[in-house]
């Protein structure tokens, strides 16, 4: 049995037979097929031979649909792939589909990489990574659902590394995700919902941390809609890996054509954990106007910026009785002019709960500052009509172009939100009047004085600006008497 780092370093072995070949941010579309290709094959053969030591040696019993998690049609198996040394795109192209074909639930999960395209990779290419994977049994046995869930994961961020840009797309920061899931607090069979779900690490983070604090992770339901097709069929893969089983990933455009509905109306949920694509331009501001699904409950957002399309969506996709929703996004959304209006109905209906700034590089690839807008369909007695602002863009762990929440940073955090007080510097806890009269604008400097926690009293900080002043006009005067000299 391998070790995870070992693990690890063998499947991303697998990208070294695609350097050069193909671009780094299609990487993924190859290596994933293939190892769940693997996997599939090598938990078929461990559920074969457990099924013939049951049986003593009864083959067609252990060939039996039943005794197999998914079904691998003859000639579609790992090995049957291995034998082939011409057209071995095509072997592989038609070995995924005819197993997708026989599990209706697996449908589409190989996405749909050009396989079959020589000129970008070759027979000897295809073999040299198919010999690859082929070095080690990836059963269950050998490598179990937790550790090849995280290799996985690890792929994925890896993957993020070589691609550049196009990382956002699939990886969001897994320090802030914890912070997220444990201010949602999802419970056993509760359902949790990711619009623009990714590669699912949001979802599963859900079934995960019920499942490390001994809770029955299992008959959480997950729900998520992702645009892109590989990217959605990463999410579905991703579940699988992980043991999950009950979960529903649709592919499709959230805001044009949401896919999740029921008796023709948004389907609603207990907990709703997204990190949107921010700023988007490329939508439809017309239909939202008038949008069949009801989402424009605070307005239109301008054509330029579909952030608050989303943020509608997300709120009108929650349980009523007991809906949250913890969406990380850019700060601009707690200020722009352009979205006021909508800010201001938002804060009015009081729906928000908190509002929490982040650090600064903990979107992928960007310096941008972040925060998390925590939103809620049935606050709490003692919640209503405040809302928290807690201050935590010093709560991080800068590590070259990127920060990280470690565990103090995301416990410090989330005892302020469940405490709901004042924390001189840190947290404070506003009616939801005074933030209207400041035209619904939620920029957490506004209402949290970072100089208290800088251990400044109102003298300290007088005597600081007579400081600043007195060295400004010395430096005024001796600027003035080097210009005299240089006339001179």
């Amino acid at each position: 049995m391998m070790t995870q780092q070992q693990l690890e370093k063998y499947l991303w072995g697998a990208a070294t037979y695609l350097r050069g070949h193909i671009d780094a941010g299609d990487y993924k579309q190859f290596i994933f097929p293939l190892m769940f290709f693997k996997r599939i094959s090598d938990v078929w053969d461990e559920e074969y031979e457990q099924a013939l030591a049951e049986s003593d040696g009864d083959l067609d019993y252990a060939g039996f649909a039943e005794q197999h998690r998914f079904q691998i049609p003859k000639g579609a198996h790992w090995n049957d792939v291995r034998q082939v040394t011409r057209n071995v795109g095509n072997a592989l192209q038609k070995a995924m589909r005819d197993i997708e074909k026989a599990n209706p639930e697996l449908f589409g999960i190989f996405g749909d990489a050009g396989w079959t395209n020589k000129d970008r990779l070759s027979d000897e290419t295809l073999i040299n990574l198919v010999e690859h994977f082929s070095q080690h049994k990836l059963d269950i046995k050998h490598v179990p659902q937790d550790e090849l869930g995280n290799a996985y994961e690890y792929l994925i961020k890896q993957f993020a590394d070589d691609s550049g840009h196009t990382a956002a797309e699939f990886y969001t920061n897994r320090t802030v995700v914890r912070l997220m899931t444990l201010i949602a607090n999802p419970q056993p069979g509760e359902t949790v919902y990711d619009p623009t779900c990714g590669s699912g690490g949001l979802l599963l983070n859900a079934a995960l941390q019920l499942k490390a604090a001994g809770k029955e992770y299992r008959t959480l339901k997950l729900y998520g809609q992702e645009i892109n097709l590989i990217t959605s069929a990463i999410a579905r893969m991703n579940m699988f890996l992980h043991g999950i089983e009950d979960f529903d990933i649709v592919r499709g455009n959230t805001l044009s054509n949401p896919g999740l509905t029921v008796d023709d109306e948004l389907k609603t949920f207990n907990v709703i954990l997204a990190n949107p694509p921010y700023s988007i331009k490329s939508w439809d501001q017309k239909a939202w106007a008038a949008d069949p699904w009801g989402r424009n409950i605070w307005g239109t957002p301008p054509q330029g910026c579909a952030d608050y399309a989303f943020q509608q969506h997300i709120h009108k996709s929650l349980d009523r009785k007991n809906g949250r929703s913890v969406v990380l996004w850019p700060h601009g959304i707690l200020f722009r002019d352009a979205e006021q209006d909508m800010r201001r109905n938002m804060v009015d209906a009081d729906v928000v709960d908190c509002v929490i700034g982040l650090g600064p590089n903990l979107f992928y690839n960007s310096s941008m500052v972040s925060c998390l807008l925590i939103c809620s369909t049935n606050k709490p007695k003692a919640r209503k009509g405040k809302i928290m602002f807690i201050d935590a863009v010093d709560e991080v762990r800068k590590e070259k172009t990127m920060s990280y929440m470690d565990e103090p940073h995301i416990q410090k955090v989330l005892k302020a939100y469940h405490q709901f007080k004042d924390v001189d510097g840190f947290a404070k806890v506003v009616s939801k009047d005074d933030v209207l009269s400041n035209n619904g604008n939620l920029s957490v400097q506004l209402y949290v004085d970072k100089v208290k926690s800088e251990g400044f009293d109102g003298e300290d900080l007088h005597g600081l600006i007579k400081s600043w002043n007195d060295q400004s006009n010395d430096l005024k005067k001796s600027i003035t008497q080097l210009i005299k000299d240089l006339n001179k």
